[in-house]
């Protein structure tokens, strides 16, 4: 399995002019059904070369564009190694595949640059976050969604309190007896005395200890405004919270030590912590858009959806899996074109309008058909 990054999406992105070919579909872990996967990609490279042929590209030149995805059907060991989904991306001297945790419907778009919606549900709507495993003796940061989980490598961020030992200035403030910085709730922290494990002199040492760890943070968990929450044994819990100045730390904590923890475990609690968390967000979403209906800062009509998509004025965007409305983007005005069937030249505007809303800050919620407010294949609440 691998994730599905901001940057994927970005190079994806590079791909335009066509042909661009994306291929979807749902992918077994094990038993008897995963036979039926590559006979499953035999029948949409079929499909992709009879569109190939309909843009008038040659037999032989569309079986060679195709043949590295054909190569796979025979793969056993490739067979072996799935999770839910596979997305294919073929075009001239490109060939990219991603092996995801989300179950795809089976499809094939050729256009002018790769069809991504299906893909954005692992980037946005159910949300980004981040889990810090903490330890006296291991800090990790992983990186999550709702179908992932990613270990970031840390730099300038001390790994284990005796690597912070070693850390400018920390054995200069753990001397110093005066009054201590405020904390991220403006409080003044404690000043500790004594000797050993669990004495108030330990907890001077690790709040200095996670202070340098908060700080190496700011950098990367401040900055893209994604909640994060805290894994590790109780008695750590409220000496972070002291030193942290994140301002979407989660209340809510994975109890435990964490070391022994693989990614994926850590995750699996982390998901039951936060999913509350995004399933409001998105409700909350859904009432801001019905309350401002009428202000001017809504909106469910494709055309000026599109223009504030490329303009970068949508704050939220709901769209619907499963539905593509194909036409054409003017890049002078951005008005767009719509089509009731695929053309030449063409591209799902839905999905035209949610990369360009991730691409400018933007947050996409990517939901069935009649979950999108005012029953329409799009809504948006803009930013002005």
């Amino acid at each position: 399995m691998n994730t599905f990054t901001l940057e994927d999406l970005k190079t994806l992105l590079e791909c335009q002019g066509g042909p661009c070919i994306s291929i979807y579909l749902p992918t077994h872990k094990k038993g008897g059904d995963t036979q039926q996967d590559p006979i499953k990609l035999k029948n949409l490279l079929k499909t992709a070369e009879e569109r190939l042929m309909q843009r008038e590209m040659r037999t032989v030149s569309a079986k060679e564009l195709l043949a590295p995805a054909q190569d796979l059907i025979s793969d056993t060991r490739f067979w072996s190694y799935q999770s839910d989904g596979l997305a294919i991306f073929i075009s001239e001297g490109q060939f990219i595949l991603h092996n995801v945790p989300l179950s795809f419907e089976e499809l094939v778009v050729v256009s002018e640059r790769y069809h991504t919606k299906p893909l954005l549900q692992l980037l946005t709507g159910d949300g980004r976050f981040y889990v810090l495993a903490l330890s006296q003796n291991k800090v990790r940061l992983l990186e999550g969604t709702k179908f992932s989980v990613n270990e970031i490598e840390l730099e300038n961020v001390p790994l284990s309190k005796q690597e912070a030992l070693g850390y400018d200035n920390f054995e200069r403030q753990l001397k110093w007896r005066g009054q201590k910085p405020p904390t991220s709730a403006g409080k003044q922290a404690g000043i500790f005395h004594g000797h050993g494990e669990g004495t108030e002199e330990s907890k001077d040492q690790i709040l200095l200890f996670f202070r340098a760890v908060d700080k190496g943070l700011r950098d990367i968990v401040h900055c893209d405004g994604n909640p994060m929450i805290l894994a590790g044994v109780d008695y750590l819990i409220p000496i972070y919270k002291d030193a942290n100045t994140c301002p979407k730390l989660i209340d809510g904590w994975i109890s435990g030590n964490p070391e022994s923890l693989s990614a994926e475990q850590i995750h699996e609690q982390a998901w039951k912590i936060i999913e509350p968390h995004f399933a409001l967000a998105q409700k909350q979403a859904v009432e801001l858009y019905y309350s401002l209906a009428g202000t001017g800062k809504t909106s469910p009509h494709l055309d000026t959806v599109i223009r504030a998509a490329y303009s970068g004025r949508v704050d939220t965007l709901f769209v619907p899996v499963g539905v593509q409305r194909w036409g054409k983007v003017n890049p002078d005005d951005f008005s767009s074109e719509p089509h009731d069937e695929q053309m030449p030249g063409d591209e799902d505007l839905l999905d035209a309008a949610a990369i360009q809303t991730i691409l400018n800050g933007g947050t996409v919620y990517a939901v069935q058909p009649d979950q999108v407010p005012d029953n329409r294949y799009i809504a948006a609440i803009l930013r002005y």
